[in-house]
């Protein structure tokens, strides 16, 4: 790199730190060019046009106070390296106001792939690659390396790391304002998630959002009074509210791959008015149980998207009683009433309430490789239609409510060959959450089909024991789970007990 395309730059906030950035041609945004350092290991990315001072606060804010926030706070080094691209300083050059961003980790950009004759290697992995129904045909001419697309259980963790990020930032009395698969980097085989554009964070009551946000995602009361002055109190301004029905928006988009308000219904024959309409004042489920106007009309879908984009195929159902109970709350109770949104942390819980319910396929040649238990007694994967061969044994959690009653935790774990048990199973204080240390996300047991029997082989427990027998089940041995069976798993407080029933037998 020649120092004649190197350009230094000094810091708003420290006049003693300075940045370098290539002065080539920069990677143009939707308000920003941004260039790359001469490491490559951070960007400088100008706003095209002067701000004012309100929008220098909140930047200098958002780069200080806000950072300094996370950098104290709990799982600091999960949220910073991880969850979101945080800017880190802010500079200025003619009257141009720019912010230092780190660069994204590699596993954010394709290796490889084409689409017809055009290459995508390099490219970010934004959402949009990964929420599209025909991106996941594999008749499409979407030459990536398959793998890169992961399997269905990638995307709730994905969609879990989006959660805690938007909760992060709710927790901190911030809202992001424009989230959508834009502004979310995803990468399916290290099942990573990354926030970005946190540039353009609003500060409730303090700073008005400069967008509203990006067409999908937008909430429905924000577009239906998009028409109004900004300072008119019946507008609809981005906030924490409108954050939740994007983040609703894009779980259900990862793990149903379409778009739960895009259906049959039009209701004006101009374009224009139809979407604003379609997506705000009349925004209706496509898969609302009882007003069926805007069910998707299969016979309407391009011969790409017939599979995932067809409801009566893949119903959001499949997605299991947590998930399907929220979709609900979002996309019927709070599609016009935003108070009824879920939160994150709903979000995030019933996620990691879901993964415990996921069965691996039984067909090696199944794309999506797992399906959520479908609780009933003859379970077949959704995606391929191959049904579970074998006893299943489902595990119900249990809580000690007082000396001799125990009550059922709503919370069930599905048992699959070597598949781990873990402390967050086994006590109630183990929260499981971006707070858990190494040790604590070390297994203390496993599942293992032995000599055609279902076993919980012990580990590293002290106190488990089989109820049933009345028989000590200590570590290193191992318990045959049969139906009717009581394994208490901690003796301590906050220990909780599970119950075994045979499905499929």
């Amino acid at each position: 790199m020649t120092m004649k395309n190197t350009i230094k730059v000094v810091s708003v906030l420290d006049s003693s730190k300075s940045y370098e950035y290539v002065d080539e041609k920069p990677i143009q945004g939707g308000v920003k060019d941004v260039y790359f350092s001469p490491e490559r290991d951070y960007v400088v990315a100008f706003y095209r046009n002067p701000l004012d001072e309100g929008q220098k606060e909140r930047i200098m804010r958002i780069v200080s106070t806000y950072l300094q926030n996370l950098q104290n706070g709990n799982a600091s080094e999960y949220f910073l390296n991880e969850i979101f691209r945080w800017p880190y300083d802010i500079v200025e050059k003619n009257r141009l106001t720019g912010i230092v961003v780190p660069i994204y980790n590699q596993k954010f950009f394709f290796a490889k792939g084409y689409i017809g004759s055009d290459t995508i290697q390099g490219e970010d992995k934004v959402g949009k690659w990964f929420t599209a129904p025909m991106f996941r045909n594999p008749q499409y001419p979407l030459r990536l390396d398959r793998s890169e697309l992961g399997d269905w259980l990638s995307y709730f963790q994905i969609a879990i790391n989006i959660s805690r990020g938007v909760k992060k930032l709710h927790q901190m009395g911030l809202a992001h304002s424009d989230l959508s698969y834009n502004n979310i980097l995803v990468d399916p085989v290290t099942k990573s998630a990354c926030i970005i554009d946190i540039d353009g964070l609003v500060v409730p009551k303090l700073f008005q959002p400069e967008v509203i946000g990006t067409a999908d995602f937008i909430a429905p009361e924000v577009l239906k009074t998009k028409h109004l002055k900004l300072q008119d109190p019946q507008r609809h301004l981005p906030d924490q509210k409108t954050d939740l029905h994007a983040l609703a928006v894009l779980i259900y988009m990862y793990l149903l791959r379409r778009h739960p308000l895009r259906g049959g219904k039009i209701w004006d024959l101009d374009a224009e008015k139809d979407e604003i309409l379609s997506m705000g004042e009349k925004a209706l489920f496509v898969e609302h149980p009882i007003d069926s106007s805007n069910h998707v009309k299969a016979d309407h879908l391009r011969k790409w998207d017939t599979f995932w984009g067809d409801p009566q195929q893949i119903p959001y159902t499949i997605t299991g009683p947590y998930i399907s109970d929220l979709f609900k709350k979002t996309f019927i109770d709070g599609l016009h009433d935003p108070i009824r949104r879920p939160t994150a942390n709903e979000w995030e819980t019933a996620l990691l309430k879901t993964v415990d319910l996921i069965q691996p396929c039984q067909n090696t040649d199944c794309t999506e490789k797992w399906y959520v238990f479908d609780n009933t007694s003859n379970p077949k994967c959704p995606f391929c239609g191959t049904p579970h061969q074998g006893t299943l044994p489902v595990l119900d959690l249990y809580f000690k409510f007082d000396d001799e009653v125990w009550k059922p935790e709503n919370h069930r774990l599905m048992v699959y060959h070597n598949q781990y048990l873990f402390k967050w199973h086994v006590s109630r204080k183990m929260i499981r959450n971006e707070n858990l240390t190494m040790q604590d996300k070390m297994p203390v047991g496993y599942f293992t089909f032995h000599q055609g029997k279902w076993v919980l082989v012990n580990q590293s427990l002290s106190g488990m024991k089989d109820i049933r027998e009345q028989k000590e089940i200590p570590p290193g041995s191992m318990v045959e789970l049969t139906d009717g069976k009581k394994i208490l798993l901690s003796a301590e407080e906050g220990g909780r007990l599970i119950y075994v029933t045979m499905a499929n037998q």
